[in-house]
């Protein structure tokens, strides 16, 4: 009798699909000065991708071209075979956290992941869960404006979060947790990943890149300059730091 057929993992079920992230020769100027220049890649189901490069690189404008908040002037950036405002249902799909001050100081962050809710149609009951994901239970019904840094990244990631999406791309997402923060923040992404989710996250934390992504892309200037496996580094954290300062000159934000 012939062996049965294993069920499929989700990240098996999803490697079948479209590439999440598919970006294509990909441009943007603004007047004189290019911001993207001729950028391609392409990320894959179930993997942590770091975006590292230093300030005024790219890596910002790259994400909300993604996200269909600018343009391109040359080029695509497409999520699951479209551009973004193609998709139907992107909050399902898709979940971005590009500014971490983007919240009303005056609502409680309860309050706040309620209204998103609200205008996507989906349950209260799921706030609930992500006010538990990220550990804001506590504080919940507290103004935002009594938020610390680290705090505001979390109410974002649950904002991210409430459509149950494949596809994460965070700015700077470690940016004002402490080292319990970090801790948990890691391995959150490695469990959404191991779920058949996809990660695009940027960082200037080399150290703590090493330990949470797949993969890196290094810009400078506009330009993707390198793509490395992490896998493929001896002494993740020390040969990615040595390869970043070489590609950008030194500069570490």
């Amino acid at each position: 009798m012939p062996n049965a057929t294993p069920t499929p993992t989700p990240a098996e079920r999803h490697r079948s699909a479209v590439a999440p992230v598919a970006v294509a020769n990909l441009s943007k100027r603004y007047g004189d000065q290019t911001v993207v220049d001729d950028v391609s890649f392409t990320l894959q189901p179930g993997t942590v991708t770091g975006f590292l490069g230093p300030n005024g690189a790219g890596k910002t404008t790259t994400l909300r071209l993604l996200l269909g908040l600018a343009r391109p002037s040359a080029g695509s950036a497409l999520v699951f075979g479209r551009p973004y405002a193609q998709l139907e249902d992107p909050i399902r799909r898709v979940g971005a956290v590009l500014e971490s001050g983007d919240f009303d100081p005056g609502r409680s962050g309860r309050n706040h992941l309620r209204t998103l809710a609200l205008a996507a149609g989906i349950g209260f009951d799921r706030v609930e869960s992500l006010l538990a994901l990220v550990e804001l239970r506590a504080a919940a019904d507290r103004a935002v404006r009594t938020y610390s840094l680290g705090m505001r990244q979390r109410l974002g990631l649950a904002g991210a979060l409430l459509g149950d999406p494949e596809l994460l791309v965070l700015d700077e997402p470690a940016n004002g947790l402490d080292p319990a923060g970090m801790h948990w923040l890691r391995g959150f992404l490695h469990a959404f990943a191991d779920a058949g989710g996809t990660v695009l996250i940027s960082s200037h934390v080399l150290a703590e890149v090493a330990q949470t992504v797949d993969s890196v892309l290094i810009l400078s200037d506009g330009r993707l300059l390198a793509e490395r496996q992490i896998g493929d580094l001896p002494d993740a954290a020390g040969a990615l730091e040595a390869l970043y300062l070489e590609l950008t000159g030194g500069e570490t934000r």
